[in-house]
């Protein structure tokens, strides 16, 4: 289906420097709050945020049945609740205001002192209230090499090509962007010992990983299929899945992740559009054994995304440790949404889908520092002399995503955060 807000010749009145992560082809959503006031919906251009609540308040959008309570508000859930076509059509109309051949909101009085505010004068808020928050475990790249690491002669698991593995994670820990967090403490174990002691995590990781949000989906009782998944996501966002590596090990049997996972999770501000990303869609490698139906699909479903990973250490420079891609994923998100509801499972507005760990089929592409170090016995060397085998207290950890295609380039902007020691006991 062709996109017009897609089109690679479109031109913003608003100037886009070259390399920008928000051209007029992204346009993404997101929360943002200027001087004190309320929360509001805005959208990315450039090195600006359009305040949609004030366009809606201004007539620009007129006839959309848009309530100022779904623009002046906290969280994207309720405007995403009018559904996909109604958002596509929302993007379409920002993206005819914005270009240089419409002359509507450019010569509107007050554009650049009620509508469009600088980037740096705002504060970005998290994007969705999310209800629920599944992650999956869908990189055969990382899957593998964690198999290796504590089942070297049965690294997949015999259910890990026939279903999207993933886990029922908690979203009140969720943090967008820049808000810190302090190391977690718990139980832990050292090799061949019989009784675990209590501390902060020795074994703090970054996990690389995407995201996606839903619409509303059918009532409980009904599933989505892979052909109608697509009507059901929203955008997606950057994910950093941070995990306690050392309590993890210790809790994961039988039941998986708990402590070890739920202490904090970090969220880019800015919702990049399914639509937007249309234009990067690819084949992905053949799927063998052959899945079940209700998990095959048709078309290209893979997203060509680029990722990098940086660390940045006290007073130094950052340094990146990590560069993948989102196209090594084994299973897409249409196969995944698709799981999720297969019986009969219903999802909301707001609610996220993490991909899992992404690694690339090569050592500097791998998606952690349990993979990048493997478990901590190649520590990797920074250029002030220092090493790290897991995350220190003080470090920053920032991930980057973008697309880039016929001279577009279709941006995330970054998530990043920083680590504070524990909290005394």
């Amino acid at each position: 289906m062709k996109i017009a807000a897609n089109d690679p010749q479109l031109k913003s009145w608003i100037p886009v420097e070259a390399g920008s992560d928000f051209p007029i082809q992204n346009l993404p959503f997101g929360i943002f709050q200027y001087d004190g006031r309320s929360p509001r919906v805005g959208v990315a251009i450039g090195a600006f945020v359009v305040d949609v609540y004030a366009l809606h308040v201004a007539g620009f959008l007129d006839g959309f049945d848009l309530t100022e309570s779904m623009l002046q508000n906290a969280y994207l859930n309720d405007l995403m609740r009018v559904g996909k076509i109604k958002m596509r059509a929302l993007r379409e109309r920002i993206s005819e205001l914005l270009r240089d051949s419409n002359t509507d909101l450019q010569e509107y009085q007050e554009v650049h002192g009620d509508i469009l505010y600088p980037m740096t004068d705002v504060r970005m808020c998290m994007p969705v209230l999310p209800g629920d928050y599944t992650d999956f475990y869908s990189s055969i790249v990382h899957a593998t090499n964690v198999g290796s690491m504590f089942r070297p002669d049965n690294p997949l698991m015999p259910n890990w090509k026939h279903l999207p593995v993933g886990y029922h994670g908690r979203s009140s820990s969720m943090l967008v962007s820049g808000v810190p967090f302090h190391r977690p403490m718990g139980q832990t174990i050292v090799k061949d010992g019989d009784n675990p002691t209590f501390g902060p995590t020795k074994q703090l990781d970054f996990e690389l990983e995407m995201a996606f949000i839903t619409f509303d989906g059918k009532p409980l009782g009904q599933r989505i299929s892979t052909a109608e998944a697509d009507d059901y996501i929203f955008g997606m966002v950057i994910f950093n899945d941070w995990s306690a590596r050392d309590i993890q090990r210790w809790e994961y049997v039988p039941l998986g992740p708990f402590l070890s996972k739920n202490f904090a999770s970090s969220v880019s501000p800015w919702v990049v559009t399914l639509d937007a990303l249309e234009p990067f869609r690819m084949a992905g490698d053949k799927q063998e054994p052959e899945v079940l139906p209700y998990l095959q699909f048709t078309g290209e479903k893979h997203l060509d995304i680029n990722l990098i990973v940086s660390i940045t250490i006290p007073d130094a420079e950052p340094f990146i440790v990590c560069e993948s891609n989102y196209k090594n994923m084994y299973w897409t998100m249409e196969q995944q949404l698709a799981h999720q509801t297969v019986n009969g499972c219903n999802v909301r507005a707001g609610d996220m889908y993490a991909s899992g760990t992404i690694s690339a089929p090569h050592p500097n592409g791998y998606g952690s520092l349990l993979e990048l170090t493997w478990r901590g016995t190649k520590p990797i060397s920074l250029p002030n002399g220092q090493t790290r085998s897991f995350i220190e207290d003080g470090d920053i950890v920032t991930i980057q995503a973008w697309s880039e295609k016929n001279g577009v380039r279709i941006g995330f902007g970054e998530v990043k955060a920083q680590v504070l020691p524990a909290v005394p006991f």
